[in-house]
């Protein structure tokens, strides 16, 4: 393979940065961290006097080489304890660090669209801050506090331990959102934010974590400070950061956070995570002692860690169009930097001018050991828009630096960064003092493929921890809307549901563009539901013949994958049994009276009914909408039978179009429904008139003869009641059946009929259903001639945990039952599925549609609510969307959106006590640590212990406290022979006893003697 051939082809073991989130400098997030960088935006802060908080006298603020300049970060006091389950008291003792850390990795992977506690993998974290200077100027505010945290270090004060060491910043983010990856602070001074960043693309190369946050904090106060310019020091004189310019004369520190989401790329690309930027390769050195001093930096180290990154990469590079320098404009800093990339890049390529090079440091200045995420961010950025911002306050190239034969110009100016014969490419450098260099070698995102066609209705699902809390999200999440693709309505709605965790507040809307959303959820009409409860169970109700129409569930066809599969699944099966396919005679190319005649045939009215009933059913459950119980009315209960087992699909297919053409071939009738209870109606009828239904406490159905039926409606009419024909063929349920009884029995016992898994009512008896009656070929048949009891099983169902009743089929006529029986005070909701309009002037779920529960995602089995791919690339649900909600600590705190499920209370690490004032900790054969033992005691004589082991050849190998009584010692023992065990019975002051190994012991247990 050529190497531009290896350069186009697909990376390897590359790890896809899916998600991100910072804090930085004049910009509250990424994205206005991006709108900064590409505007040209400086924000470095300049102190009117009366604004410092140094300690600096004001003689030395007076001086002329005092700059009264930083960078800072604003709202750093402000944290929703709250929302990360912390009480004020511990909030107040925390470093803001660790506090920012947390917000922004919670945002990191809702910027992904992942709820970590529903995420099966692990989840690994990298992480580093700077010093804690909130915990001396803040916590330690006066000697005693000081003397008594030092005095009790590691026994007491676990409050302000934990709450301020660095130690505890990774692991932190891990107990809180309980990841099971690595967790590790990581520290190597400037460097420390993209050390972290490799770290975790080595533990997911090694399977160690399936996603891994990695990123740095740095906040020091107080941040409204100045500082004294020294000449020829790191930062700058007036308060610029210029770097590779001529006038560079050092940096300008300041405050910043940032931290990215990473996974495996071809994971990502399996589950449709929206991708960044590709890390390729990354490369890690150290200086040694090669260079000035140990603060000084290295042209050598930094041209180590280059090519390192970029032999990972398998890159050439000539390829690379651009770096993000480390930058720090420092005399020194920039011409070594300089050096080191043109080493590194002139060992594989003699082409000039082709990569242009630039700095974040004189947008935001210098972010101490988050430097290097700050700079990720935007290389990540800038090959996602393909446009590279320029290169803030350059005029004149450094005169120690010669651009003109190397590969380098500088980006001075933004522009688009046009395409090549290679994916676009960037480095990104960060070298930390102390000489630990890291670079890492970047590629934009594989080309996406076109997803399927969307479904033209979405749902928007959104919940939050209080009204006011959702009530401002819903306003944040329409303003968003504004600005996205317009073709990322799915994106939207599939993050929403399956990237979020839910909470009690809640609210959905149903709409079909960007506008109708953003209309939908700025409404003052908007309506918020709130449950502590957990969501109630949902009963599908499954119509009988009389729902039919042509086209029904015509757009789920056309849109839902599942729903299409079942019809044509189903039709393929009963095509033999009813000389045609369902489906042509369901969604005909041409309309019109023939069509809806041919339907209404009970031959095929029944088993269309069926198919369209049971597929709609499979995909409510896709959907994650899965019934706790049904209810069928009449030919409603066959659906309910298969889905709950008790007859297979071909089976019930079978016995539905065998059942749909003996009761076509009967004598045909009439169904009357009249507006009486059953005790009012029954005297009424005559001998071959009967009661059909009972659907309603006032309202029945009549089933019989014509010439019976017109004479109930003559005696109706006389009395004044109300009645209705019912448009069907044949007096269903009525002695006109009783023809086709035995056969049905027969048939019925001729198939496997099963103990139902799904609980359902019976409209026979209008109670539970058994698993005798189920399974009964007799019931089958009774099923066919027995009064439908249908408001006895809608009251069946109602007393099961207040469900929310909805109707799985064609119209709206068993919702409005449920409506006229007076069970809204006893159930949660009653909804319809398919309403009576035609599909293409209403959703095929309404407004009150069972939106799926925020956060819950179905199984892996199921197909998803919308295409799977997290979250459209302009991000419009996340920006300010889900950003924790922040209170200053002495307020109490905002509700936040997205709350954290309760963690057990773990206890911290043991007290520890020394034995002795002389104590020397040793180690155990296995390399494990003990405890110190004392130098002196039993079996040690009065020799120094460091003389003991000398002398004997011996190392201390363990430890057991001994009995006062009876102690076993290991005698000296001559050289290769093993040692023998005395057993002495005579008194012991107690204390330890170390036990002692011959040098070939040592050798073997990889100890040296």
């Amino acid at each position: 393979m050529s190497a531009q051939a290896a350069d186009v082809a697909p990376p390897q073991d590359a790890i896809a940065i899916i998600g991100m989130s910072g804090r930085f400098p004049g910009a509250a997030d990424v994205a206005g961290f991006w709108r900064n960088l590409a505007e040209g935006v400086e924000s470095i802060t300049r102190f009117p006097p009366e604004t410092l908080e140094d300690a600096f006298p004001a003689a030395i603020r007076a001086q002329p080489n005092y700059v009264p300049a930083r960078s800072i970060l604003e709202g750093v006091e402000l944290f929703d304890a709250g929302f990360f389950e912390m009480l004020a008291s511990e909030a107040a003792l925390t470093d803001p660090q660790h506090r920012i850390f947390l917000e922004i990795c919670w945002e990191a992977l809702e910027d992904a669209g992942y709820d970590p506690a529903a995420f099966a993998g692990p989840i690994g974290v990298f992480a580093g801050s700077s010093i804690n200077t909130y915990l001396l100027r803040n916590v330690c505010r006066d000697r005693q506090t000081i003397e008594t945290f030092t005095s009790d270090y590691q026994v007491g004060s676990y409050p302000m331990l934990i709450g301020g060491g660095q130690d505890f910043l990774a692991t932190r983010v891990a107990y809180k959102f309980d990841l099971r990856g690595p967790a590790m602070t990581v520290q190597s001074a400037c460097s420390t934010a993209l050390l972290a960043v490799a770290q975790a693309c080595q533990s997911l190369l090694l399977y160690q974590s399936d996603m891994a946050l990695a990123g740095a904090v740095s906040v020091s106060l107080p941040q409204h400070r100045g500082y004294l310019y020294q000449d020829g020091g790191m930062v700058s004189a007036d308060g610029h950061c210029r770097t590779f310019d001529d006038a560079a004369d050092g940096t300008v520190f300041g405050a910043g956070a940032g931290v990215v989401l990473l996974k495996r790329l071809e994971d990502a690309l399996a589950e449709g995570d929206h991708v960044y930027a590709v890390i390729r390769g990354h490369g890690i050195s150290n200086d040694g002692r090669g260079k000035l001093g140990y603060t000084a930096p290295s042209a050598d180290g930094q041209a180590a860690a280059i090519p390192a990154a970029q032999a990972m990469a398998g890159v050439s590079p000539g390829s690379i169009g651009y770096v993000e320098c480390h930058g720090t404009a420092t005399p020194l800093g920039d011409p070594i930097e300089f050096a080191g990339l043109l080493k590194a890049f002139r060992a594989g390529t003699e082409a000039r001018g082709f990569c242009r090079l630039g700095s974040v440091k004189p947008n935001v200045g210098h972010l101490d050991v988050a430097a290097g995420a700050a700079g990720l961010i935007k290389a990540a950025l800038a090959l996602k828009h393909a446009r590279l911002p320029g290169l803030l306050h350059f005029r004149t190239p450094n005169s120690r630096i010669d651009l003109a034969p190397s590969p380098f110009v500088i980006a001075a100016e933004a522009a688009d960064w046009p395409a090549g014969p290679t994916p676009r490419r960037a480095g990104v450098s960060a070298f930390g003092v102390g000489g630990t260099n890291v670079h890492l070698v970047l590629e934009e995102a594989p080309h996406r493929p076109a997803a399927d066609p969307a479904r033209p209705w979405q749902v928007l699902t959104l919940s939050a921890r209080s009204p006011a809390a959702l009530s401002a999200m819903a306003a944040r999440l329409a303003a968003a809307l504004a600005g996205a693709p317009p073709d990322s309505l799915a994106d939207i709605a599939y993050t929403l549901q399956t990237g979020r965790r839910g909470f009690r507040h809640r609210c959905a809307v149903v709409v079909s563009s960007l506008a109708q959303a953003a209309a939908s959820l700025a409404s003052p009409a908007i309506r918020f539901a709130s449950s502590e409860a957990p969501p109630p169970p949902v009963g599908f109700l499954f119509p009988g013949q009389g729902a039919q129409r042509v086209g029904m569930g015509e757009a789920l066809y056309q849109h839902e994958p599942v729903f299409r599969r079942q019809i044509d699944a189903c039709s393929d099966i009963l095509a033999p049994l009813l000389g045609r396919h369902l489906r042509d005679l369901l969604y005909p190319q041409s309309r019109g009276a023939q069509a809806e005649q041919a339907l209404q045939a009970t031959a095929l009215a029944q088993p269309a009914l069926f198919c369209v009933e049971y597929a709609l059913a499979q995909l409510l459950i896709g959907w994650g909408v899965a019934p706790a119980a049904m209810l069928g009315h009449s030919l409603g209960e066959y659906v309910a039978a298969c889905l709950a087992g008790v007859m297979s699909l071909e089976d019930a297919l079978a016995v539905v179009a065998w059942r749909g053409q003996r009761m076509q071939d009967l004598e045909g009738g009439v169904m009357l429904a009249v507006r009486l209870g059953e005790a009012e109606l029954q005297p009424l009828l005559g001998e071959e008139v009967s009661i059909a239904a009972v659907n309603a406490p006032s309202l029945c159905v009549a089933s019989g003869p014509a010439p019976a039926i017109a004479e109930l409606e003559r005696v109706l009419a006389a009395r004044g009641g109300l009645a209705r024909r019912l448009r069907t063929s044949h007096a269903f349920h009525s002695a006109m059946m009783d023809p086709m009884l035995d056969d049905l029995e027969a048939r019925m016992a001729g198939i496997r009929l099963s103990p139902p898994r799904i609980a359902y009512v019976s409209g026979v008896t209008g109670q539970w259903i058994d698993a005798a009656e189920a399974t009964s070929p007799r019931y089958w048949a009774r099923h066919s001639r027995a009064p439908v009891r249908f408001a006895d099983g809608l009251a069946c169902l109602a007393a099961a945990g207040r469900p929310v009743l909805l109707e799985v089929g064609p119209g709206t006529a068993l919702a409005r039952l449920a409506q006229q029986a007076g069970l809204k005070p006893r159930v949660a909701a009653i909804l319809s599925s398919l309403p009576d309009e035609p599909a293409s002037e209403t959703p095929p779920l309404p407004e009150a549609g069972l939106p799926p529960v925020p956060g819950a995602t179905a199984p892996p089995s199921r197909e998803p609510l919308h295409r799977p791919s997290r979250g459209p690339p302009c991000r419009p649900s996340r920006e300010p969307l889900h950003r924790p909600s922040l209170e200053p600590l002495h307020r109490p705190s905002r509700a936040r959106p997205i709350p954290l499920p309760p963690h057990s209370q773990r206890s911290g690490p043991p007290a520890y006590s020394p034995i002795g004032r002389r104590c020397t900790r040793l180690t155990d054969a296995a390399g494990s640590r003990c405890r110190p033992i004392r130098s002196s005691g039993p079996g040690t004589g009065s020799m120094p212990l460091p003389a003991l082991l000398r002398g004997s050849r011996r190392r201390i190998s363990g430890w057991r406290r001994s009995n006062p009584k009876t102690t076993e010692r290991r005698e000296p023992h001559r050289r290769g022979m093993p040692p023998r065990r005395v057993h002495q019975r005579r008194p012991h002051p107690g204390g330890r006893v170390a036990h002692l190994m011959p040098p070939v012991a040592c050798r073997l247990t990889g100890m040296e003697p």
